[in-house]
């Protein structure tokens, strides 16, 4: 199963979110529940659950890269799973 990993709305005000860091790197084995990454918002750092498991494919904004709301930003999938559409 694929799982888009997009920007969360971590606040009411906020529009865009910056990658602080990424916890996990692609290759990496997900678990839902496991914190993926840090988002910097405007007060503060905000750790980000993933919502499927699998392994992290796909990483597709890096560190320090400041992106709208629902934008895609990872794909977690299986190893057989075609991503390529994506």
């Amino acid at each position: 199963m694929v799982t888009k990993v997009v920007m969360p709305p971590l606040g009411e005000t906020m529009d865009e979110g910056k990658i602080f860091r990424w916890l996990k790197k692609e290759g990496d084995m997900v678990a839902k529940g496991d914190v993926l990454l840090e988002v910097e918002t405007d007060k503060t750092v905000i750790e980000v659950e993933a919502f499927g498991k699998g392994i992290l494919r796909k990483i597709l904004v890096g560190e320090e890269e400041t992106v709208a709301i629902g934008t895609l930003i990872a794909v977690i999938a299986d190893q057989d799973d075609d991503i390529s559409d994506i």
